[in-house]
């Protein structure tokens, strides 16, 4: 086993880890750090690991959110669904928040099943992802700048309206449709624009990627196969780790960064991105 290659392989664990939750596209720096560095691996494996790679990152999410995603249990269940019974032990606020997040989830769902392979030989390419991380960029800057002086309407998890979070969900088809739009940057641009507070924004872009990242992932493995060598089985599970162990570090920063500032900062650094991608590329 190469030892370049697990070194190559925590670095792409590393940009996983901090571009799946921050709102600056991690296909973006996906493509530009394989442009620079690259697996010794066959195209299939490669398109594989760049996705299920996203396991580690969203266990993360699992472990840090465990109290507010899992629905099961007696303690602290103040609001139970049934008061005696099997349903005593369901909680109720969260039960209704995985519908929220599944209601999120269609949108992305449908079309991803039926046109995945259609919209992944039309829209994986340099210039959709530049296209988009300026775009949204853009748009982050001047939803943060409307935003400036008005109350959020909605500051807690469980007053997100059903149809907000299907709304949420068209925003997050959209980044399911053109890389490097960015799924949380996505989601989070779609919330802002209901008038959804930032720290909420954030946290159900983050429960709503645990489904989709799954999904996501199960797929592709089951594309793939399960027959690895074991060279490839130390370089996916490199990428997974280091991809949790940053995830972690990056999402508490970023729950801490959103209290105190907007995501003005990522706008622009979304902006510059796309600009160097295009010039990137053309140049090249």
């Amino acid at each position: 086993m190469n030892l370049i290659q697990i070194l190559i392989a925590a670095l792409f664990g590393l940009v996983e880890g901090i571009t799946e939750w921050l709102p600056i596209s991690s296909t973006g720096h996906m493509i530009l750090l394989n442009e620079f560095v690259s697996l010794n691996v066959s195209d299939e494996f490669y398109s594989m690991f760049e996705v299920v790679i996203q396991l580690g990152a969203i266990m993360a999410v699992v472990i840090l959110f465990w109290r507010q995603i899992f629905p099961f249990g007696k303690k602290n269940n103040v609001m139970p669904l049934k008061e005696t019974g099997v349903l005593s032990y369901v909680k109720k606020d969260i039960f209704i928040l995985w519908i929220k997040i599944l209601i999120a989830c269609i949108p992305a769902a449908v079309i991803g099943l039926l046109f995945n392979d259609q919209i992944e030989s039309l829209f994986y390419n340099y210039q959709t992802v530049a296209v988009a991380l300026i775009v949204f960029g853009i748009a982050f800057i001047v939803i943060e700048t409307r935003n400036s002086h008005k109350t959020a309407k909605v500051s807690r998890l469980s007053d997100i309206p059903y149809s907000y979070a299907f709304f949420i969900g068209v925003f997050q088809l959209i980044a399911a449709v053109f890389p490097g739009t960015s799924r949380s940057g996505a989601t989070i641009v779609g919330a802002l624009l209901l008038g959804v507070s930032r720290t909420v924004s954030a946290e159900f872009t983050f429960f709503l990627a645990i489904p989709v990242m799954f999904g996501a992932s199960l797929l592709k493995l089951v594309q793939f196969g399960f027959h690895f060598e074991t060279s490839e089985i130390v370089i996916l599970a490199t990428g997974m780790i280091v991809a949790f162990v940053v995830s972690v570090i990056v999402i508490k920063f970023l729950m801490d960064y959103i209290k105190k500032h907007n995501f003005k900062i990522f706008g622009w650094y979304r902006i510059i991105l796309g600009i160097v991608v295009l010039l990137y590329f053309l140049l090249s």
